[in-house]
């Protein structure tokens, strides 16, 4: 049979790397690589991985911070015919040890200063270190020249957030990947003109498969940092090293809420990418008054489908802030109610979809595959919206709806609310137990400066229904979020909830 190199992962670099070898593909540090490099290290990380004693097919997990060599052990991962298993670098004890186990995992390549958390037995290979380390090892090692993977392979096990339950191993095909990479470069508009910036967690599907893949395939230079520094973003946007930056709703709020936002010479960004979250509208009304020539993305999807699904572009915002816009190129999506059939346009239900994107369904929990996969139609638990256009605007997850004295309550809307107060920074609203009213409004929220409980709930009460309008304001720090910035709502339920 034929290898099917247009269908892979690592294919997607070695065409970038025939056509335009002596670009630089990426800048880490004090590190570049061009594209011959890049892909000779990955060939090079592939013989080395192999060498280690695993055979195609094998769970190989990464435990580490942004970095290349995060980014040449994935794509020797898929080069290798083995499965990539992004970790949370923040997760430690029982959470980090049942990624690894249930994955399976013959061999964790890990930071050296993360390792010394990996459970006990754990065999494990430095990604960076200087000795004996992946990218130490480089130099010494042949090109894999072995057979290449064939596209219906799994690639990676993608683990969904676990806001609301276990993470799941979402199972990525090469060619679900692939395809997931053409909607990206289609609905984002991604060149190889473009000066992207990666800050976001590598382990992230969306920073990961939305942006650094396909900008690879595009053949543009791409600047991976450590994290998301607002002083370094800036910096680099200042002096003309990048012009694109995707980030989550919390990096977006954080670099608005900067002193030196309103100063700082930013006529250099001309993409901005959000998503992983609902953005607040108030938030992106905000920066685009204070940006307006600045191009918004809307990108919105989950783990499972890659993780692109829908988009809204730049010149689709107006009249429509709160959409996370239309389906890209390889994504059918439908929005039905409790029986899978289609509702109205208007009319809120659950969003489902068909694609190549798509996962094979989850490692090793065929029973959560088969709820998620239902009739040729895989559910994913957002509640929407669709207008007469094809316009799409998530009402909620379906889990984090509010059952308030028996109508239903969605917490996007009472957050949308609530962001239009000078005096909120952040805000999280949830259902906690009730007696009276099933589950009771509740607000939590980070201030900006003083206000009241009174205050905030009187705010409310003048833009909502009665019913809507929180019944208690919960003051915090900080909200609890994973590391892609997604708010843990289900961590607000179960930690106040008895209180």
């Amino acid at each position: 049979m034929t290898p099917e190199r247009g269908s892979t992962v690592d294919a997607v670099l070695r065409r970038s790397a025939r056509r335009t070898p002596a670009r630089v593909a990426v800048e880490y540090g004090e590190r570049s690589w061009t594209y011959a490099e890049l892909d000779d290290a990955v060939s090079r990380a592939a013989s080395v991985l192999l060498g280690q004693g695993l055979t195609p097919g094998d769970r190989v997990a990464a435990y580490g911070h942004n970095s290349d060599a995060y980014l040449i052990a994935f794509l020797a991962c898929a080069r290798a015919g083995l499965v990539h298993v992004p970790v949370n670098q923040n997760l430690t004890g029982d959470d980090l040890a049942y990624i690894v186990g249930q994955s399976g995992s013959a061999l964790v390549l890990a930071d050296p200063d993360l390792a010394g958390r990996l459970p006990d037995g754990v065999r494990t290979l430095p990604l960076r270190d200087d000795a004996g380390g992946l990218l130490a090892l480089l130099p010494d090692a042949q090109p894999y020249g072995g057979p290449a993977p064939r596209g219906e392979d799994l690639v990676q096990l993608l683990y969904t957030s676990g806001t609301t339950a276990l993470p799941k191993g979402a199972m990525m095909t090469h060619r679900a990947l692939v395809h997931e990479y053409l909607s990206a470069i289609a609905a984002l508009d991604l060149s190889a003109g473009d000066r992207p910036v990666h800050s976001l967690p590598l382990y992230h599907s969306a920073q990961m498969h939305v942006f650094l893949l396909p900008y690879l395939a595009v053949g543009a230079t791409n600047v991976i940092l450590d994290a998301p520094d607002g002083d370094r973003i800036l910096d680099l946007v200042e002096s003309g090293r990048a012009d694109s930056l995707f980030a989550p709703p919390t990096v977006w709020i954080a670099l608005a809420n900067r002193p030196d936002f309103a100063t700082r010479d930013l006529d250099g960004l001309r993409k901005a990418y959000y998503g992983a979250s609902i953005m607040p509208v108030p938030v992106l009304e905000r920066l685009r008054a204070r940006l307006p020539k600045l191009a918004f993305y809307n990108c919105f999807g989950q783990s499972e489908i890659g993780p692109l699904a829908m988009v809204l572009g730049p010149d689709e915002h107006k009249g429509r802030m709160d959409s996370c816009g239309r389906p890209v190129l390889f994504v059918d999506a439908r929005v039905v109610d409790e029986d899978g059939q289609d509702v109205p346009d208007g009319t809120p239900g659950e969003i489902v979809y068909r694609s190549p994107q798509l996962c094979e369904g989850y490692w090793d929990r065929p029973e959560e595959t088969a709820e998620a996969f239902r009739e040729g139609w895989f559910h994913s638990g957002d509640l929407a919206v669709r207008d007469a256009h094809g316009y799409h605007t998530i009402v909620d997850r379906v889990k984090d709806v509010i059952n308030s004295g028996g109508v239903l309550v969605a917490s996007r809307q009472v957050e949308d609310v609530l962001y239009t107060h000078p005096r909120v920074a952040e805000v999280a609203v949830v259902g906690l137990p009730d007696d009276k009213w099933i589950e009771a409004v509740t607000a939590f929220v980070v201030r900006r400066g003083e206000t009241t409980e009174a205050e905030l709930i009187a705010h409310a009460r003048e833009r909502l229904a009665p019913f809507k309008a929180p019944k208690r304001v919960v003051f915090v720090d900080e909200l609890p979020r994973n590391a892609s910035g997604k708010i843990l709502k289900r961590r607000l339920r179960d930690e106040h909830g008895t209180s």
